[in-house]
């Protein structure tokens, strides 16, 4: 079920949010980039990370100005971190929270720092995900790309918005996976128009909180993968030495959107930060036989009675491996052409 979407003023401005979970903890999540509220409860593995969250907190989404379902505001008036920085403290307001955790991802780590530092009293800890700094190389800082590679993205964007681009950086263990690259491409359509998400992308490139780290004054917690491929991980171990007494926690894997790939360990880690607890995690991994079937040499058979009758025979003959892959315990994966791919939980049944 999608989470019901309410509005806070912020200005002239309307902020949409959704708050989910009845948990002890006020959970605040600034999303990256750009973001759509309803939309993102399309994606089952995001889904599936929100609800974790929600299971021990009382998560409150927005959606930031200028994208998703909040108003969409002229590309030459774009907001800064510092109009952002109020929509939090906004939607805090509409949705009765007087102090909460506030947890950047992405673009939205810099935005909670700047909160945390400005409104320190509202503010009960500070999570940040893939985030960064700074996002420009400068011999002070030699993480962040050139501002030629940049300028290479912005035109790649421009070019190829609403298309499954990006994702090779974003999510690399699931590039080609055709239900993601859907998923992501329409996102992006309906996340923000091209102007709008070019021009974020370059006001996001102009960060550079740095100055703002060392008076951090309330319990922080950053995370990031090894191999993010978006954020190179030197940025976050920056961050955390610059923030007293930060917990920085380095974990494998190479993709940026923190619900692709272990959220398990992710999820586990924010948990453990604010609740004291460690949950058990569920095994993501199983010992499993892998069976594969082809018919030998369907080509010549198929042109010799035709390609109609041809079909036929094949999904008759799916239908019948599929009910006797399932009475031996096993579970068909995929088809192609007169091919089946299955797994069972031992040799002996798929023999």
């Amino acid at each position: 079920m999608v989470p019901a979407t309410h509005y806070a003023k912020s200005g002239d401005v309307h902020i949409a949010y959704q708050v989910v979970g009845d948990g002890p903890i006020d959970l605040v999540l600034v999303h990256g980039w750009i973001s759509h509220l309803e939309y993102q409860w399309e994606d089952p593995a995001l889904a599936r990370f929100l609800n974790r969250l929600a299971s021990f907190s009382r998560l409150i989404v927005f959606d930031k100005r200028g994208t998703g379902l909040s108003d969409r505001v002229a590309e030459s008036a774009l907001p800064t971190l510092e109009m952002r920085m109020d929509d939090i403290r906004a939607v805090m307001d509409a949705a009765g929270s007087n102090r909460a955790v506030i947890f950047g991802i992405s673009e939205g780590g810099p935005l909670s720092t700047l909160f945390a530092a400005t409104y320190p009293g509202r503010t009960a800890a500070l999570i940040m995900y893939g985030a960064y700094a700074k996002w420009i190389r400068t011999d002070d800082y030699p993480w962040g790309p050139t501002r030629e590679q940049h300028e290479a993205a912005f035109n790649a964007y421009e070019k190829h918005w609403g298309t499954p681009i990006g994702l090779k950086t974003l999510a690399p263990s699931a590039a080609n996976d055709e239900r993601v690259r859907q998923w992501w491409a329409q996102f992006m359509r309906i996340a923000a128009s091209p102007g709008a998400g070019i021009t974020l992308y370059r006001m996001n490139v102009e960060v550079d909180i740095r100055a703002i780290l060392p008076t951090i004054r309330v319990p922080t917690l950053i995370l990031h993968r090894r191999g993010d491929r978006l954020q190179p991980c030197e940025g976050a171990r920056y961050m955390a030495g610059q923030i007293p007494g930060a917990k920085f926690v380095e974990l494998p894997g190479d993709d940026h959107m923190l619900w692709i790939g272990d959220a398990d360990s992710l999820l586990a880690e924010i948990q453990e930060f604010l609740t004291g607890e460690t949950p058990m995690l569920e095994a993501d991994r199983v010992l499993a036989t892998v069976l594969f079937i082809d018919v030998v040499q369907s080509t010549q058979r198929a042109t010799e009675i035709g390609d109609s009758r041809w079909r036929d025979l094949v999904d008759n003959y799916h239908q019948l491996v599929s009910k006797e892959v399932a009475r031996l315990g096993g579970r068909v994966v995929n088809t192609a052409g007169d091919g089946v791919f299955a797994t069972f939980d031992g040799p002996a049944r798929a023999i």
